[in-house]
């Protein structure tokens, strides 16, 4: 299995996010790894955003 194909900048922050050792993210299956994104952005959406509600 070769390594995704992501920028050094992007590995870093998926993997920052996702709680993941560098090297297991690089090596991650692709499928795997597009259900982990999913899942971080169904959370992300979750959260109640601070410009939403606030009048100013």
């Amino acid at each position: 299995m070769k390594p995704l194909q992501v920028s050094a900048d992007t590995a870093v922050k998926l993997a920052e996010s996702l709680g993941v050792p560098l090297e297991h993210l690089m090596h991650m299956p692709q499928h795997i790894l597009m259900q982990k994104i999913a899942e971080l952005a169904k959370e992300e959406a979750a959260k109640p955003s601070d410009k939403e509600g606030k009048s100013e």
